[in-house]
């Protein structure tokens, strides 16, 4: 990899995300010197994303068939595979078999770019669930917090986290030539600063009484209440929507990006076919845990925002 593919990524001067182009990684588990590392994860943990635009997932020759919306149940958005369980998808047992094989083949190759690319995530990478998106990124009937077309950084009401960093890895698989579109917008801490003044107290109780409903899989930290403020604030307001700093990003045909999608503002646009993998990572994975979202709210709120 050349140092000129990450600084032709460079942020512009008007503070939108930085986006590195890294064309010379054509290998899910590419070499990558401890230099080229640091840099890499100096950019991608200060809000960048990378983008592997000669990185492509290769299906089977009977995988093809799987791109073709027919194979989702139309209950759910996405087609996902969690702890070897196919769920969104409709087929005979062999086909949903053949499905969640080609699926979890994905899930193993984002799991080995990640370690190859950030060795010190290597030993902390909890696979989360993985995504198939055989439907359109936009067009869906969903409520305004469920409007991925909105820029947002990811936070889930159901499943707190406690400052637990969100990385995500996307391969563009559209068969038909059609980009996937994103907006990035402004950095994570510019963000912040113009909606956390607006987050509402939580009520005495408030954490234990949504853990014992079941409405949350564990209790709200601070930092949870915040950013799930942060992502409907931001959905919400649709002059910000429209004013704030951003710009667009086209992933092409076999494609592959990684970024944090909890600090990462980015909304989804246009496209159709994509695989997406979620993985967890604890604070101390990080190469610089100053510039978490963890970090950056614990300053903004002058306090300690997760159990000690």
């Amino acid at each position: 990899m050349t140092s000129s593919a990450a600084r032709a990524g460079a942020a512009p001067a008007t503070g939108v995300t930085r986006v590195v182009e890294l064309p010379d990684v054509v290998a899910w588990r590419p070499v990558v010197d401890a230099a080229r590392t640091d840099e890499l994860a100096r950019a991608l943990e200060d809000g960048g994303v990378l983008v592997f635009p000669n990185l492509a997932f290769r299906l089977a020759p009977d995988e093809a068939r799987f791109l073709d919306v027919r194979w989702s149940d139309g209950r759910a958005k996405n087609i996902s595979v969690d702890n070897g369980a196919i769920r969104g998808a409709t087929g005979t047992p062999g086909d949903l078999a053949a499905l969640a094989s080609m699926v979890e083949r994905f899930a193993a190759e984002a799991g080995g770019l990640v370690a190859a690319l950030l060795p010190r995530y290597a030993p902390y990478l909890e696979r989360a669930r993985t995504s198939y998106r055989p439907h359109a990124a936009s067009g869906r009937p969903v409520s305004w917090r469920k409007d991925d077309t909105r820029l947002h950084v990811d936070a889930f009401p159901s499943r707190p986290n406690h400052g637990q960093r969100i990385l995500r890895v996307f391969c563009n698989v559209n068969p038909h030539g059609q980009d996937r579109v994103w907006r990035v917008g402004e950095p994570f801490e510019a963000m912040a600063r113009h909606f956390v003044a607006g987050a509402r107290r939580r009520w005495p109780g408030e954490a234990a009484v949504l853990h014992a409903l079941r409405v949350t899989k564990s209790r709200r930290s601070d930092y949870d209440h915040l950013m799930l403020h942060l992502h409907d604030a931001a959905k919400s307001d649709l002059a910000y929507q429209r004013g704030s700093a951003q710009r667009e990003v086209r992933f092409a045909p076999g494609t592959t990006w990684v970024c944090f999608s909890d600090q990462v503002m980015h909304a989804a646009k246009g496209g159709q076919y994509m695989l997406e993998q979620t993985i967890h990572l604890p604070l101390e994975a990080l190469y610089v845990p100053a510039l978490s979202p963890l970090a950056v709210l614990t300053r903004l709120a002058g306090r300690p925002l997760v159990p000690a």
